[in-house]
């Protein structure tokens, strides 16, 4: 009986502390989040990622920007 309540109590207390551990381990959970916009001010079929990037920082003050989709245009990001 003593050799079960020992054997339950660890078993209960590993069990927590792998629960508290798995929780804090997540490494997407402190990664910055990615917000984005379509930019106001690019006109056109977006070929080129470095002009839109260049666009939405000197412009339209966002961190950059990048061309995206099946009609190429210009999103604007910065992190949220």
């Amino acid at each position: 009986m003593k050799l079960s309540l020992c054997l339950i109590s660890a078993l209960l207390i590993s069990s927590m502390l792998l629960v508290a551990t798995a929780t804090e381990m997540d490494p997407l959970a402190d990664a910055p989040k990615t917000c984005k916009t379509l930019s106001s001010h690019f006109k056109g079929i977006c070929w080129n990622s470095n002009s839109c990037a260049i666009l939405c920082h000197d412009i339209e003050q966002f961190e950059g920007g990048h061309c995206e989709g099946i009609i190429r245009q210009c999103y604007c990001t910065k992190t949220c």
